[in-house]
């Protein structure tokens, strides 16, 4: 599935032994936002081995779950707000390996016209 929402990384570690319910009250307690909206919200442990993605499709929710046999999620640092809102292309580098801040991507160039 894509993303029809916002993309949110809770930044810190989440007890992976956490489902459904526990998440979406992460979602709605501690980082204020609503679970049954159309966001994405990432959470990873703190091994950065393993991730689950949490969203509300409809009429339920989905879970997606990640395990990596080898290497790390290039999770970035916990910051004040306890979450980083994410674009599509900056999901897809975390899940590929790479941090979110990849130096090395082409950056998106606003505000140019063509003569």
């Amino acid at each position: 599935m894509i993303p029809s929402g916002a993309i949110y990384l809770v930044s810190g570690v989440t007890d992976m032994r956490k489902s459904i319910d526990g998440l979406s009250i992460i979602v709605a307690d501690v980082l204020e936002m609503d679970p049954l909206s159309e966001a994405w919200f990432i959470f990873c442990n703190r091994g950065r081995d393993k991730l689950k993605i949490l969203f509300w499709d409809t009429n339920g929710f989905w879970l997606y779950y990640r395990r990596l046999e080898k290497g790390r999620f290039k999770w970035p640092k916990p910051n004040y707000a306890g979450h980083i809102q994410l674009s599509r292309q900056q999901l897809n580098w975390l899940l590929s390996g790479l941090t979110i801040e990849n130096p090395k991507a082409h950056q998106p160039i606003i505000g140019k016209q063509v003569r």
